[in-house]
């Protein structure tokens, strides 16, 4: 199926590993020319040529910034005024308990997950809406729909996610822009990796072990009982950027491996 993207231009952020590579790399192999972002430029640089081995005639940039910050939104939307797709994908977590968390640590998770998205969804709509065509997808998670109990503020901030895609949405109603947040589920991102590989470190268990120990005591609600692949969300996100998704709006879609326990 060709997705209608080609020519269009992408911007992930927070695309040099994990999902947001992964979708840079769907969206490359469906002719979309790409923006790729991360917070350095050796990052930056390094999934660009990556990128670039798996589709060398793909079309792609990048700029460092850190877009959890104002300033480092202005720098990417300077680097590239204006896009036909937004994929906010940058967002940090981090297992705490409840207690523990600081106002800061609020404030922190909000400017990262929230405000970043907020601040390019803001810039790049209007260019879209004057095209009377545009895609913005926010990543949020499952924990946005079932707060986890270790990371409460991770949780939260998810939720906002979802909120502000669908408000966003509805600001478009009549239109050919669409809004949509996906949720996915435990996924083997470049930080999950590192959590499973440092918790194997510190208890001598094998990362084989500590995933199925996730899924039966942490996780225990999944159908897939195993981390999704960036690859298998990236899926998910490329279908929700195209032409043929041009009906799904101000939706919250799971690629949560039936975590969440509800069938609408």
């Amino acid at each position: 199926m060709k997705l209608g993207l080609d020519g269009k231009l992408a911007i992930v952020t927070g695309s040099t590993a994990g999902i947001g590579f992964a979708a840079a790399q769907a969206l490359a192999g469906e002719g979309a020319r790409v923006m790729l972002n991360g917070r350095t430029q050796a990052r930056v640089d390094a999934a660009i040529a990556e990128l670039r081995k798996g589709a060398p005639g793909a079309e792609v940039r990048g700029v460092a910034a850190d877009v959890s910050t104002a300033e480092g939104c202005a720098r990417l939307t300077e680097a590239c005024p204006e896009a036909d797709v937004l994929v906010n994908n940058m967002g940090i977590f981090e297992p705490k308990r409840f207690e523990e968390i600081s106002d800061g640590d609020w404030l922190r998770f909000f400017e990262a997950n929230v405000l970043s998205g907020v601040r390019l969804a803001r810039h790049y709509v209007r260019g879209m809406r004057a095209r009377n065509w545009g895609r913005i997808v926010f990543v949020s998670s499952e924990s946005g729909v079932q707060i986890p109990a270790e990371m409460i503020h991770y949780g939260v901030s998810k939720t906002a996610q979802i909120a502000v895609a669908r408000g966003l949405a509805e600001t478009l109603t009549g239109t050919n822009v669409t809004v949509n947040s996906v949720l996915p589920g435990p996924t083997a991102s470049e930080g999950a990796s590192r959590f499973v590989a440092e918790a194997a470190a510190a208890t001598g268990k094998d990362a084989a072990t500590l995933e199925r120990e996730f899924f039966t005591t942490a996780r225990p609600s999944s159908i897939l009982k195993r981390f999704a692949t960036p690859a298998e969300v990236a899926s998910l996100i490329a279908y929700v950027c195209s032409d043929k998704a041009s009906a799904t709006t101000g939706a919250a879609l799971r690629v949560d491996g039936g975590v969440v326990r509800a069938i609408v």
